[in-house]
């Protein structure tokens, strides 16, 4: 059986998509996401890999394009404002149905801002990095246990459905260290073959192209309908949640990534106090998992949006409860961490203020 290695969030990431058969890493160096650059760096050439420091963000992210195309397990990392840069190429791969994985480790902002964690991507993850219709998958973990497994997962999402997959996490978790079981599992998913690759015909097949450009209206807007519907296929099948203490909540909080884990604390403090108190995590933030939100707030009162950004998820969560119940929010801003005493305190400063 393997043993628990102690590791950092970040070195997890790497290690797990090289575990996952990822062997193409192109990046540039960020605050606070380095450490999968260097881990790579150190250990792609061990592995027979490719690891390649380009001279931007957006070279970088266009060589995952070229690795993509190809058919090969192709991955880059940043954090923010490099997102920000890869994001023509983000929308190039999703015109082309090219599948990636993307990790944003994400830093206070706008602009440069600081290197504390923040949440302030949610809007530039789930709502379109670049231009033009178009989805991502979007992961959100909060644990590095649950990076391990997740980064597995994108791998395969990627490539069943085509598409770029994110992994949205932050600062904080990119930095913590946790022990963690390294093990391939089989995730059970059905990964097709990728026949539509461009690795060379041999003469014995047609042509595969790699394209996103489509002069005639008719004809990309069939594509881009096309790809719709795949995007209401996943939308059906990979919305992933965890409903805490939600039974009996007569007030309900709401948070995802490492924020959920202080939510976990002010949730069971609350209720050695006396309030039924619950949690509603979201894991996959597109698909967001909306129903759970109707299932889980039954018995409640509100609900409470915890982030550490000025409110940004707290849109989706609106939409979610359709104005069943009324919705709050606390947060945090840059580079800031909610401590438990302070979700604890503003949960009471509601509910006294509705009695």
């Amino acid at each position: 059986m393997a043993e628990k290695v102690l590791v950092k969030g970040n070195e997890a990431i790497a290690e797990a998509a090289i575990m996952a058969g990822c062997r193409y890493f192109f990046g540039y160096p960020i605050t606070p996401q380095t450490e999968i650059s260097a881990y790579m760096a150190k250990r792609m050439p061990k592995i027979g890999g490719v690891f390649l420091q380009a001279e931007s963000e957006v070279s970088a992210a266009n060589m995952v394009y070229g690795a993509a195309g190809a058919g090969a397990r192709v991955m880059t990392s940043s954090s923010s404002p490099g997102i920000s840069l890869k994001a023509e190429a983000l929308s190039y791969m999703a015109g082309a149905d090219l599948p990636c994985v993307v990790i944003n480790i994400v830093r206070a902002g706008p602009g440069l801002g600081g290197i504390q964690p923040s949440q302030c991507d949610y809007f530039q993850a789930t709502k379109g990095h670049g231009h033009g219709d178009y989805r991502v998958i979007v992961l959100a973990p909060s644990s590095v246990h649950e990076i391990v497994d997740m980064t597995a997962d994108a791998f395969d999402m990627a490539d069943i459905y085509r598409m770029p997959v994110m992994i949205l996490g932050d600062g904080m978790l990119g930095q913590m260290m946790e022990p963690v079981v390294f093990e391939k599992k089989e995730s059970g998913r059905c990964v097709p073959e990728k026949t539509w690759a461009t690795t060379g015909t041999e003469m014995k097949r047609e042509h595969n192209v790699i394209n996103s450009l489509y002069i005639e209206p008719n004809v990309l807007e069939k594509i881009v309908l096309e790809r719709y519907e795949k995007y209401a296929q996943i939308e059906a099948t990979e919305k992933k949640y965890e409903a805490y203490k939600t039974d009996d909540a007569e007030f309900v909080l709401t948070a995802y990534g490492s924020v959920a884990r202080i939510c976990k604390n002010a949730v069971d403090e609350l209720r050695a106090q006396g309030i039924k108190a619950g949690l509603i995590r979201p894991i996959t933030l597109w698909p967001f998992p909306s129903e759970a939100y109707l299932e889980h707030t039954k018995n409640a009162k509100g609900i409470m949006s915890v982030e550490m950004s000025m409110g940004q998820m707290i849109e989706d969560v609106k939409l979610a409860v359709n104005g069943t119940i009324p919705v709050y929010f606390y947060g945090r801003t840059g580079g800031n961490i909610p401590y438990p005493n302070e979700i604890i305190d503003e949960v009471k400063k509601i509910i006294g203020g509705d009695k």
